[in-house]
Formats: C-alpha cells, sequence, structure tokens
C-alpha cells in the first residue's frame, strides 16, 4: 500500500521522515501543489535538513548520518528515501483534484491543518476534507482536531476521533472514513487524565483546568506584522521570538471525544506561547472529593503514573529533572510525568446547603456540610512535534492502514 501525505510543513514533512524509518508503507505520495525554489533538488534540501532535529541522515542512522535521499527525477517528480519510493505531486492544492486514484494512493493523511471540518462538501471551491475521497482514497487522516464551522451541525456518522493507546479502538474501518488523530496537546492531556480516571472514578473528579506552556508554530509571525482584514486577535501578529503569547486551545473540546467521562466535569483550558522551536509543557490542575480517613497524597498519585507507565508504551514516568530540550525527539511519549513537581493539597471545603435548596423544610438538617477536597497539579512535558505527536499519528496511520481491506 502506498501512503498519500497532503502537505509538507512541520508534521507532513516529519511524517515522511517517519515513514522513510519504519518503512510499512510500499511507497510515499506527497503532495505540495506548487513548485518548490528552482527544482526537486531544493525540495530534497528542504526534507534532508531540518533546524531543530538536524540531518535526516542522522535521524536514520545515527552518527553514520550519510545522504539518504537519493535518484531525483524533477521530470517525473520522484526520489528515494532511505530506499523508499517517493513521488512528489505539485499540481493542485484542493483535495479533490489532487490525483490520488491515478497514483495507488489509498489512504491520506492530510497535515495542511487547511481542510479540518468533516462537514464541508467535497465540491467546496476552497476545498475540503472530503475531497480527498472524491479523488480516489477510501481513507483519511487529519493531523489535527475536526472543526465544524455551522454550530448547527453535528460530527458525521463517518468520523471518529482517535488517540493511539486511548480511544483507537472506536475506530471502525467499515463505518468512518475520516480519522482525527486530535491535537499534540489533547495527546499528552489524554495521558494525564486517563490514569486517574481509571484508578479514582470520575465521580470524584470536581473541575480540572489545564494551560500547555507550548513551543511556537508555523502560524506566528517571526517579526511583528499588521494584522489581517477583520483580525480580532492581533496577539497572533506579534513577534513569537521576543514574545510570551496569550493563545487559545481546542484542547477542552477535544478531549470529552476520546474520554467521555469528561464530558461531565467542569474543565477549562489554555494556551501560552513561548520562544522555543519544540517542547511543550501541560499544566493539569484537578479538584477531586476525596476520603476523609485517607486523602490522596502525591506519592499516591505519582504511583498511578508510574504503574500506567509500565503498561503503556506511550505514557513516560521520571523521577529527574527535566528541562524542555530533554524531551525533544523522545520517541513515542504522548506525555512525560515530571513526577518531582507532582503536589497535592487537601483541604475542607464548607458547603452551605441552603444555597442549594437541600435543607429547607427541615429544622434538623445542618446549614453546612464539610467536604474534604484535594487539589492535584501535575506536569507533563511533549515534543509537539516529532517526538510525541508524529509519532503516535504515523503509528495509528499504520493500524488504520493495517484493516483496510
Amino acid at each position: 500500500m502506498k501512503l498519500g501525505i497532503n502537505g509538507l510543513g512541520r508534521i507532513g514533512k516529519l511524517s515522511l521522515w517517519h515513514h522513510a524509518a519504519r518503512k510499512r508503507f510500499d511507497g510515499i505520495v506527497a503532495n505540495i501543489g506548487r513548485g518548490v525554489g528552482t527544482g526537486l533538488q531544493d525540495l530534497a534540501a528542504a526534507l534532508e535538513k531540518d533546524s531543530t532535529y538536524g540531518r535526516l541522515g542522522s535521524y536514520l542512522h545515527g552518527y553514520k548520518g550519510g545522504r539518504v535521499i537519493e535518484n531525483l527525477s524533477d521530470a517525473d517528480g520522484t526520489m528515494t528515501i532511505n530506499g523508499l519510493p517517493v513521488k512528489i505531486l505539485r499540481e493542485s492544492r484542493n483535495p479533490k483534484e489532487i490525483k490520488w486514484k491515478e497514483n495507488g494512493v489509498r489512504l491520506v493523511v492530510d497535515t495542511t491543518g487547511v481542510f479540518n471540518d468533516p462537514t464541508a462538501d467535497a465540491g467546496a471551491v476552497k476545498g475540503a476534507l472530503r475531497g480527498h475521497l472524491a479523488g480516489g482514497a477510501e481513507k483519511v487522516m487529519l493531523s489535527a482536531p475536526f472543526k465544524i464551522k455551522d454550530k448547527g451541525m453535528s460530527m458525521p456518522e463517518d468520523a471518529v476521533t482517535a488517540i493511539l493507546g486511548i480511544n483507537d479502538a472506536d475506530y471502525d474501518p467499515g463505518k468512518h472514513n475520516l480519522i482525527s488523530a486530535a491535537s499534540c496537546t489533547t495527546t499528552c492531556l489524554s495521558y494525564m487524565v486517563k490514569p486517574l480516571l481509571d484508578q479514582l472514578g470520575a465521580d470524584r473528579f470536581l473541575s480540572a483546568s489545564m494551560v500547555t506552556v507550548h513551543a511556537s508554530t508555523g502560524s506566528q509571525q517571526v517579526l511583528d506584522r499588521l494584522p489581517k482584514t477583520g483580525a480580532t486577535d492581533l496577539r497572533k501578529n506579534r513577534s513569537i521570538m521576543n514574545n510570551i503569547i496569550l493563545t487559545t486551545t481546542g484542547a477542552a473540546r477535544a478531549l470529552p471525544l476520546v474520554i467521555p467521562e469528561m464530558r461531565h466535569i467542569g474543565f477549562m483550558a489554555e494556551s501560552v506561547r513561548i520562544p522555543t522551536s519544540t517542547g511543550s509543557l501541560t499544566i493539569l490542575v484537578l479538584n477531586i472529593q476525596d476520603e476523609v480517613k485517607s486523602p490522596l497524597k502525591r506519592g499516591d498519585v505519582n504511583k498511578i503514573f508510574a504503574e500506567y507507565a509500565a503498561r503503556s508504551p506511550y505514557l513516560e514516568y521520571s523521577e529527574g529533572q527535566n528541562v524542555s530540550s530533554d524531551i525533544i525527539g523522545f520517541p513515542f511519549a504522548a506525555s512525560i510525568i515530571e513526577g518531582t513537581e507532582t503536589h497535592t493539597r487537601t483541604a475542607n471545603i464548607r458547603v452551605n446547603l441552603q444555597r442549594l435548596g437541600c435543607a429547607a423544610g427541615s429544622e434538623n438538617a445542618p446549614q453546612f456540610v464539610d467536604v474534604p477536597v484535594t487539589q492535584v497539579v501535575i506536569y507533563g512535558w511533549y515534543d509537539n512535534e516529532l517526538g510525541s505527536y508524529t509519532n503516535m499519528l504515523g503509528e495509528l496511520t499504520a493500524k488504520v492502514a493495517e484493516r483496510m481491506v
């Protein structure tokens, strides 16, 4: 089977690295819909070197390195990467016009970040995710969360959000044609929440909030520039090289799609962008209704994560003192729990039952009840590009491919 990749931005390029290393597909067909530089040799140079992760040869073969992109044919748009045949399509950017069927591609990963609406019609003038199906693909993976523009529409039955190791069993090959792999932040967050939900039970969770201290992305500006017409968030146009920038994240909306228990738990999510190229941190704060005699302690929380990590290939538990560069390229770690920074504090929260209407009409009913609540703070590192997200996206893509007839 050949794999199609639409877009060679950060996730598209690193997905190509991932699949060139693992060789689970017979070949790669990558669409960029335009020319690059003066020819295919310039595209090869861009694929071969990366300012964050170094050279492709070193990624594939360690200190031996060596040239791994060979046999370039500009006329045919072909090359081999680590011996894997790769074809570059440079004609169309609208998914419905990409020649997937003509090139033998049945499974496509869309990494452009442009086509995220699963309800948009394949014939949309500016293109749509379903256009890949019209172009001959049978399944489409999305390297971003679904975003439905028309708030009156619901998620289509043939679309599913899946995170490897969390809910990828929800994917039904006979039903789902559009598969979102959520986001890097949601992937990290799911592995911070799931162990605690499984161990403590969702009924004990009173509320949750998170902040992701996130590396810069390609949507941000190197230098200050004027906002586009109609822009409402002026901070997006400020230099990421010089600023800490407040922004938003859809993790709170996406998490219930992969962990349904979170639908009934009050949850807020915020994001801060910082001037680094990759390596991000999620800070999760939970309020848990606790036991009077044996409240949850720091060691109890860390034990839950350590035991879950021993069973899961996608969660790491660390007793070290890490900084963000330590986790760049760390393979298949959706989240690395920084155990030394886990904190808990238990206090009795006084609840006025009369305000809840619980004590009305009863002379003996107490007005106040003390409820033990433990606040838990957990830190989880993740490489938002190659190490965590792209590697897990690649593994999920391979699992989808294995189940295609």
